[in-house]
């Protein structure tokens, strides 16, 4: 090894689903949205003066961060923003997350997790899922560095309800509390309404799920105004700029169109509901999801093959060769049309 090479950070990174290119494909292995934004984000842009590109963008986000704030009826100082919830929880983890105490999470859930304490250099320890593949609230009780929870978890998709999120935070005061809400919208409570109670509680969301943006890269923080602004001193450190023009427009229009948002929200959990009584009825088990997926399990087919053969149709599904979910698919709910697609092709695998 050279000199120089022995002060090269190096970690294993995380890695994203496939982004496959075929024309008669159906992708269900990202969790995008299968609808398109809202009509007043198209508007937004066509809109935007392409001469205003070569000026910097507000390093505040001003007009993003009041849209958000007014919709959750939260105050400006107590929305962060940033370039999707992947950067926001990483700036979550620099600025939070510097002693020398373990933080936890749990040992099946988003797997950017563990990358980020590695990069960081941050101590972390994973509280096992029980055999039904739920968190036990008494596992975070302990001493520790902080806490964070994907809720709902992925990529399990089980919601954990509020009243066991504030019993964590009731143990945890003297550390900071995230909660990841990527798939909030589509099951279950927000826990943005425990802000007023708990000065110490994170919560990130994201606009490439629900809101259908997932190209634009959209994510925010809600917190108290001293976490917000732990966070932007952090962010202006390490980067002024993460939010481009284009961004900043379509975002604001996308948090202002609040009907269109919930109607999609709806529709997906419908079909959502249809899919899991389709492979219910060919013999699967699906947890009880609060996500825009499904996570399912067959008992005669390992999911490793079922995922080989559905990617030779040219249907795409995500598949974790990691323990206690290696026969398990991620499944993400499109269009009905794709949906019912996707079941025929898995009812004929099945038959042979």
């Amino acid at each position: 090894m050279k000199a120089f090479e022995q002060n090269i950070r190096r970690v294993t990174p995380y890695v994203p689903g496939d982004q496959p290119d075929f024309p008669d494909m159906i992708k269900l292995n990202t969790n995008e949205s299968p609808f398109p934004p809202s009509p007043a984000v198209k508007a937004a842009l066509d809109n935007l003066p392409a001469d205003t590109l070569r000026l910097y963008p507000d390093p505040d986000v001003k007009k993003l961060v009041h849209a958000l704030a007014a919709s959750y009826d939260l105050r400006d100082d107590q929305v962060f923003v940033g370039v999707g919830s992947d950067d926001v929880l990483a700036m979550a983890f620099m600025t939070f997350f510097n002693s020398e105490k373990p933080i936890l999470f749990p040992d099946i859930t988003y797997s950017f997790y563990d990358v980020w304490a590695r990069l960081f250099h941050i101590p972390y320890s994973c509280p096992p899922l029980d055999e039904n593949f739920k968190i036990h609230p008494e596992d975070y009780f302990g001493e520790n560095g902080g806490v964070v929870l994907a809720n709902p978890n992925a990529p399990t998709s089980i919601f954990m309800p509020l009243s066991e999120i504030e019993t964590i935070l009731q143990h945890n005061q003297d550390v900071i509390v995230i909660v990841d809400e990527a798939y909030i919208d589509f099951g279950g409570v927000s826990a943005v309404e425990l802000l007023p109670k708990y000065e110490n509680l994170v919560v990130v969301q994201t606009f490439s799920k629900s809101r259908a943006m997932a190209g634009m890269r959209i994510g925010y923080a809600m917190a108290s105004p001293a976490l917000i602004q732990a966070m932007n001193a952090v962010k202006a450190s390490y980067n002024s700029y993460t939010m481009n023009r284009p961004a900043i427009e379509a975002g604001t229009a996308a948090a202002q169109d609040t009907a269109y948002f919930r109607a999609c929200c709806q529709k997906i959990i419908e079909t959502r509901a249809y899919t899991a009584s389709r492979l219910a009825e060919m013999g699967f088990t699906c947890l009880d999801s609060c996500t825009n997926f499904l996570f399912a399990s067959h008992p005669a087919i390992p999911a490793a093959e079922l995922y080989q053969k559905l990617k030779e149709r040219h249907i795409f599904v995500r598949y974790f060769n990691k323990p206690r979910i290696d026969n398990y698919l991620r499944i993400t709910i499109g269009t009905d049309e794709q949906m019912a697609r996707f079941c025929e092709a898995v009812k004929e695998i099945l038959s042979h």
